[in-house]
């Protein structure tokens, strides 16, 4: 898993199809924080485990830092990931 310069991990949870996502993305991009991300919509276990750490919030994008959660949305916006298919 990618770290920053002082060690902390990020992970980026989110999808494709959410503007705020592309905009957390981009900002960290820019910013030049290595992170891991995770498309919840096209990976169950991603989702499963940003549900668990967000107590069960369906907003994304979500960023976590070294397990714990720093923000969910973007700016005060994100959007709903749907129910678990099946």
């Amino acid at each position: 898993m990618a770290e920053t310069p002082s060690g902390e991990r990020l992970e980026l949870f989110g999808t494709a199809s959410c503007p705020y996502t592309a905009e957390l993305r981009e900002q960290l991009l820019w910013d030049r924080s290595p992170f891991v991300e995770y498309d919840v919509e096209a990976d169950p276990e991603a989702l499963k485990r940003m549900l668990e750490l967000t107590g069960g919030r369906r907003t994304v994008p979500v960023l976590v830092e070294s397990g714990a959660v720093r923000q969910v949305g973007w700016h005060g916006r994100g959007c709903i990931v749907g129910p678990d298919p099946g």
